[in-house]
């Protein structure tokens, strides 16, 4: 493809904004973002203004009938990813979709089931596989300089028991979703991808039936443990310590790292470039990686990526689903939408 890849944005939120503002640190000639979408038009026009974009929609559907847009961000809300994700592949538009991909494995199966039917590009936007820390310790789990893995610590938490997005039912809220994501991710990571045999969990839950404290083993075949504790009610360390039989690595703010101590105790830091705006969350400047993935996989004709490929995404929605139903947080999609 010589001509740029170009992006819609559904939602125009402050992840979303975050997006934007990363993918506006990448080339021209690779990246153009073309057409923003929110449910109030001031909204969407606001948003555009901002970042230059040349076209505003109110709703979502204008957004995937444009025939100008190549792929799809979508940063809205938990519970509306699988809606919008099938609105916009409905409409011939390749789709990364913020994490979790859906609320539950049902919905994470049919939509990757109708990307595959309709040959598109489908990804759940786990950012922190791109990073450049990430990826030089799965090298060299897999070049064996850790040994064989043996567990796996990892916590993420924050004060975030007010915030709507997290502790409303009806948006999709609780921690194993919106943080248990990056903790779980992390785990599958280290243990190469593997399955859990077993999942162990317990949990704090709010008057909504929603999970605002999660603690969970993910037992591994060959006795390997990830143990991860995800929280809304404090502040956690936020590191991912990788134990192997020959040494220990720590990810710092393990879900976008510019930190990394190894095995020697040495630490080493990484940078990411300045950006346009201020970001919202902590090292956005990363989604740039992810987006750059994904021009990568859509010029080469693939349809997964193979840092965050579909079986990945499936497994994740499936621990998930047993960590929810063993702390007792229960969906109405979870019915509608049995595996």
């Amino acid at each position: 493809m010589g001509s740029p890849l170009r992006w819609g944005i559904a939602s125009a939120g402050k992840i979303s904004h975050d997006f934007v503002n990363a993918v506006g640190t990448l080339p021209a000639a690779d990246h153009q973002v073309v057409a923003v979408a929110a449910r109030k038009l001031l909204d969407a026009e606001k948003f555009a203004t901002l970042h230059g974009i040349e076209r505003a929609y109110e709703g979502y559907q204008a957004l995937a009938k444009d025939p100008n847009i190549d792929v799809v961000y979508i940063g809205a809300v938990n519970n509306a990813h699988y809606e919008l994700g099938v609105l916009m592949l409905q409409h011939g538009k390749h789709v990364l979709c913020e994490k979790p991909l859906c609320l539950n494995e049902g919905q994470s199966k049919r939509l990757v089931k109708l990307a595959s039917e309709r040959n598109l590009f489908l990804m759940e936007a786990i950012w922190s596989r791109f990073f450049p820390f990430y990826r030089q310790l799965r090298e060299r789990i897999d070049r064996g300089e850790l040994g064989e893995i043996r567990e796996v610590e990892v916590e993420f938490g924050f004060v975030l028991s007010d915030v709507d997005r997290l502790r409303l039912k009806s948006l999709g809220g609780g921690t194993v979703l919106d943080l248990g994501v990056y903790t779980i991710q992390m785990c599958l990571w280290a243990f190469g991808g593997k399955a859990p045999e077993k999942v162990v969990s317990s949990g704090v839950t709010n008057d909504e039936g929603v999970d605002l404290e999660v603690m969970a083993e993910l037992h591994f075949p060959g006795g390997g443990i990830g143990r991860m504790k995800t929280s809304a009610l404090r502040q956690l360390k936020n590191t991912a310590e990788v134990r192997g039989s020959k040494g220990n690595v720590t990810l710092h703010d393990f879900w976008c790292p510019q930190l990394l101590t190894d095995v020697d105790g040495k630490e080493l830091v990484d940078t990411l470039p300045n950006a346009r705006h201020p970001f919202n969350f902590t090292n956005s400047c990363g989604l740039r990686y992810e987006a750059e993935e994904v021009r990568q996989c859509i010029v080469a004709g693939r349809l997964h990526s193979a840092s965050v490929s579909h079986v990945d995404s499936l497994l994740i929605a499936r621990i998930q689903d047993q960590i929810r139903k063993q702390v007792g947080v229960v969906f109405p999609e979870d019915e509608q939408f049995a595996v």
